[in-house]
């Protein structure tokens, strides 16, 4: 095993020969290449392998070696390590404990909530966690909630780093008590009975300011009646102030933003949902890790893992796929987990499984990042290996299937059900997809393609994928 203090932090290594791994030849079909020419593509920004999934043999690449941006598409990589080093039940827990004692309902002390890592606590979960609470006979809350999220160990971060958009959800940062995404979704709705425009949040949480600002218009829609302004204003994120004017013939406006942080989301929920359900507090928030003797109330479970590498995998979850990043480091090096320990926990299964990933720094494991870069046919042996594994059935059924469903639903409606499974990727400059496609034969072949150029903003990767697609379907 390696010492975490002394291993290569982010640079994941392999022990493959080069030479089971080299480019196969034949020529790049025409219909491919005329495809890539009709988008205005180099064929230098243009990586494809095809490998049969049985034999794990290469069938056809072009510049299959050459290290590329793979955006989300390398999620199958931190997936698979996650279900084959952790294994499709694994569960991640949420706790609440007490400091104190429990009487007649009252707790006379702190409620303690800890964080586990679960990738997925949505809002009707956190509910289900909330009445657990409830259900124990606990009502009144006379101290303080602690949250204890010291399960992960982060660096400051800036959420806005990547492009400059905090508050979207895609770039929200992990936290080990991660509530429904930290996002709250708002709908802007003109009341023409009442005069007015209602800014109605979902959730609601306690420590949220909103200032409604934004001004009834009657008459038409547009214009400046259709204008409705938005701004986060203070830097911790929890007041938002709505400006501008609707008319009551505008359409109702919504939008999903994420704000407060981690600690205060879960706080502000978990008090918005308790006193729904009839609990009091009147204490504040304290956020640090919790004492070991802590008396245990309720422990939550998660879904289970291959459940969450469906959800991550069809809906293109980054921020499942870091909490996905650090539990493998976790559990392999222990907790507190780290982005460090969670390379290194992939780089050690890739040795373990011969699998050729040297160089590929996986950074965070969600692909919304700038330094990981993959060759086509790096992805496409571990894509092989995941076909003959323990888990294959777990792991294909995460993948978008084509027309289908996830990112892949409005795509490719024409192609035969079932047929084609591929992860989905997209950052500025770069398209690429991953997975399997059938064949007309009825053999199943691996198929990587990432496309990093300018023109990838406009589209010109999708033809070249769907080209390759139909190219397996018809010859292979």
């Amino acid at each position: 095993m390696l010492n975490p203090a002394r291993r290569a932090v982010l640079t994941l290594i392999g022990c493959a020969s080069a030479g089971a791994w080299a480019a196969p030849g034949g020529a790049v079909p025409p219909s491919v290449t005329q495809v890539i020419s009709a988008q205005r593509l180099p064929q230098s920004a243009a990586s494809f392998s095809i490998i049969d999934a049985e034999s794990g043999r290469p069938v056809l690449g072009h510049n299959p070696d050459t290290p590329r941006s793979p955006a989300s598409t390398v999620k199958v990589v931190t997936t698979f390590a996650a279900l084959d080093l952790l294994g499709p039940s694994f569960t991640w827990r949420t706790r609440a404990s007490i400091r104190g004692e429990i009487a007649d309902g009252v707790l006379d002390g702190d409620l303690i909530l800890q964080g586990g890592g679960d990738p997925y606590m949505t809002m009707e979960r956190w509910w289900s966690f909330t009445h657990a609470l409830r259900a124990r006979g606990l009502k009144t809350i006379h101290g303080d909630i602690v949250i204890d999220n010291s399960a992960f160990s982060l660096p400051p971060a800036d959420s806005g780093e990547f492009d400059g958009r905090p508050n979207r959800p895609y770039n929200v940062l992990p936290a080990a008590l991660m509530v429904n995404f930290q996002s709250i979704e708002f709908r802007v709705v003109p009341d023409a009975g009442a005069r007015r425009v209602d800014v109605i949040a979902n959730p609601a949480p306690v420590n949220l300011t909103i200032k409604n600002h934004v001004r009834f218009a009657p008459g038409r829609c547009g214009g400046a009646a259709a204008r409705v302004d938005f701004e986060v204003a203070s830097a911790r994120w929890d007041v938002v102030v709505f400006g501008g004017a609707l008319s009551p013939h505008c359409a109702e406006r919504s939008f999903t933003r994420v704000l407060l942080q981690p600690d205060t989301y879960a706080y502000g929920t978990f008090v918005e949902l308790w006193k729904e359900l009839g609990g009091e507090f009147s204490g504040k928030l304290r956020v640090e890790p919790a004492a070991a003797q802590n008396g245990a109330l309720v422990t939550f479970d998660s879904l289970s893992l291959g459940e969450i590498v469906r959800l991550t995998n069809k809906f293109s979850s980054n921020l499942m796929a870091r909490h996905l990043l650090l539990t493998v480091g976790g559990e392999r090096f222990g907790y507190p987990a780290t982005l460090e320990k969670g390379a290194a926990a992939i780089a050690e299964w890739s040795v373990e499984h011969g699998l050729d990933l040297q160089g590929v720094d996986i950074d965070n494991g969600s692909g919304l990042s700038r330094s990981t870069h993959i060759s086509t046919l790096q992805m496409g042996k571990v894509l092989a290996a995941a076909y003959s594994s323990r888990f294959a059935p777990e792991f294909l059924a995460s993948l978008p299937l084509a027309g289908v469903d996830g990112t892949l639903r409005s795509r490719m409606r024409s192609i035969p059900a079932g047929a084609v499974r591929l992860k989905t990727g997209h950052l500025d400059g770069v398209s690429g997809v991953a997975g399997y496609v059938t064949a007309g034969s009825g053999k199943t072949y691996v198929l990587v393609s990432l496309v990093n150029h300018p023109r990838a903003d406009l589209g010109a990767g999708e033809p070249v994928h769907a080209a390759l697609v139909t190219w397996i379907l018809e010859n292979l």
